[in-house]
């Protein structure tokens, strides 16, 4: 990694492992030949060293050092509360 570490932002779908919270983030992209805009999302899976993420919350995810088998990122900062804590989506 070379300069800033990338950031993403997104809504955490899932925060029921212990310090680990999945992060959907979601982006726009016009498809090469129908030019139609699509919604393309991924999951990351990011560390959350407080446990203080629930489902829901806009989150703000920053790239870091490999921490497990799949986390690569790590949760900076919660940008929004949910109102709907806990609810599955």
């Amino acid at each position: 990694m070379k300069g800033q570490p990338r950031e993403l932002v997104g809504t955490v779908l899932s925060a029921k492992m212990d310090k680990t919270a999945v992060v959907q983030v979601e982006r726009r992209a016009r498809h090469p030949v129908y030019e139609k805009v699509l919604r393309l999302r991924k999951k990351y899976k990011a560390h959350d060293e407080e446990n203080r993420c629930r489902t829901g919350d806009l989150v703000r995810i920053v790239e870091s050092r490999p921490l497990s088998r799949e986390k690569r990122w790590r949760v900076e900062e919660i940008l929004e509360r949910s109102e709907l804590s806990g609810v599955r989506r």
